[in-house]
């Protein structure tokens, strides 16, 4: 009797992972690969070859697949992809050039154009939303506008994997101007230079697309049989991983910044802030998961201390009683939320004598920053945190988890928030269904 396999593959910045989750949730395997570190150019550019991309997942699947036996069982496939990381292709999905990254900053004359057209609250705005990025390489490359397709990341290696592009999802779509809550391409992207036939077609995440290609199936190892799923956003494909699945559970990402979201009943979008929704479909209903980023967080806290020495330094502080002082770390001038000001400076003075005292300061800042972004997260609309499912590496911190329960005021507990296995989860559900 046939077994039921969820894969998911995460593919970030850095590298390439992926998990297979038995069909009560179990690990079977994992396995990771390494990815050249993108490009950067003098004026903000942030590139990749997308072809790096195909061929760590091809190896990462290579090596899950000697992990574990798949033949005979019935497999499903899902993906994420880092937020906004875009490339073009040709209608058969050969790349028309390097992919640009979620963080390259160059689309300034199109985001312009964008923002004479789109309404004040949609994420398509901006330097660093798809839509940006996309006029931007079509305008850079001088290329025919009805000769090309839009895609992102985890698009693109689904269309490699099933043998055909242009398929994506709610999340990923959502900073190309899709509108997740009517399901369609607004009316005012028609004013830009970019056609509807270069949009892909758009499905829930995790939804079906079809069977794994021949050609694909035999680079990866994978059954001939899998299903490849619609994917999603890494930072989603985290959260569902976590197990968050009620209105105003929260999640709190300790990474090397401090990116905070919240299940709530309704969209939420303040640009200004860098606050959005992603539609999230739960077992109940569908909800919305608005979020928002620090630029504080780990990297400020690295900046000053290594793990070991942080990890020495908290078993010292009493995360009962506040330290006295008034810090904002940040890693460099700037911030957007929970405070919107570009030219914002770290404030990280008077530094005691003791190191201990000052960590308990650094930690206690970026409490009070999470606190203050959760508090202007529920007067935007969504509502203030039940509880806090922390991941990433700072979530491991038990003096930090303590701080932060007192100055949040609800619990705080730590969370499995590998976004392989949120997309495993996809693609189990997918199996569960069919």
């Amino acid at each position: 009797m046939s077994e039921r396999v969820g894969i998911g593959v995460d593919v970030g910045t850095s590298g390439v992972r992926a998990v297979a989750l038995d069909g009560a949730g179990n690990v079977l395997a994992r396995a990771v690969e390494r990815l050249p570190a993108p490009l950067h150019t003098a004026e903000g550019g942030v590139e990749q070859d997308p072809e790096c991309w195909w061929d760590a997942l091809v190896r990462t699947l290579r090596h899950l697949t000697t992990e574990v036996a798949l033949a005979g069982q019935d497999c499903a496939l899902s993906l994420d992809g880092t937020s906004a990381t875009v490339l073009l292709t040709a209608p058969d999905g050969r790349p028309l050039g390097p992919a640009l990254m979620y963080n390259d900053r160059r689309a300034t004359r199109t985001a312009a154009a964008i923002a004479a057209a789109a309404p004040a609250d949609s994420p398509a705005l901006g330097v660093g939303s798809s839509l940006a990025k996309a006029m931007h390489l079509r305008s850079a490359g001088g290329l025919d506008a009805a000769e090309v397709r839009v895609l992102h990341q985890a698009d693109w290696l689904a269309g490699r994997l099933l043998g055909r592009f242009g398929d994506s999802d709610w999340n990923n779509a959502l900073k190309l101007g899709y509108d997740p809550r009517a399901e369609r391409w607004p009316d005012w992207l028609g004013s830009l230079p970019l056609p509807a036939t270069a949009l892909p077609r758009v499905h829930v995440p995790g939804t079906p697309l079809g069977i794994i290609a021949p050609m694909a199936a035999a680079a990866t190892g994978l059954p001939d049989n899998t299903i490849i799923c619609a994917g999603t956003t890494d930072s989603t494909a985290a959260v569902l991983a976590t197990g968050a699945a009620d209105i105003g559970d929260a999640i709190t990402s300790l990474g090397s910044t401090l990116v905070l979201k919240v299940i709530a009943e309704r969209r939420v979008s303040a640009p200004e802030y860098g606050v959005y929704s992603h539609r999230l479909r739960c077992d109940w209903g569908d909800a919305w998961l608005v979020g928002g980023a620090s630029n504080s967080g780990g990297a400020a806290l690295r900046a000053h201390f290594d793990d070991a020495t942080l990890a020495r330094l908290s078993a010292r502080i009493d995360p009962e009683r506040p330290s006295g002082l008034d810090y904002y770390p940040l890693p460099a001038p700037g911030e957007r939320f929970p405070v919107h000001d570009p030219g914002l400076a770290p404030r990280l003075t008077p530094r005691p004598a003791d190191d201990a005292r000052f960590l308990h300061g650094l930690l206690e800042g970026i409490a009070r920053i999470e606190r203050d972004g959760y508090r202007l997260l529920a007067r935007l609309g969504a509502p203030p945190p039940r509880r806090v499912l922390s991941i990433g590496g700072g979530a491991a911190n038990a003096t930090w988890t303590a701080m932060r329960r007192r100055l949040l005021g609800c619990d705080v507990i730590r969370a499995h928030g590998e976004a392989a296995a949120g997309v495993a989860a996809l693609a189990l559900r997918a199996l569960w269904r069919s």
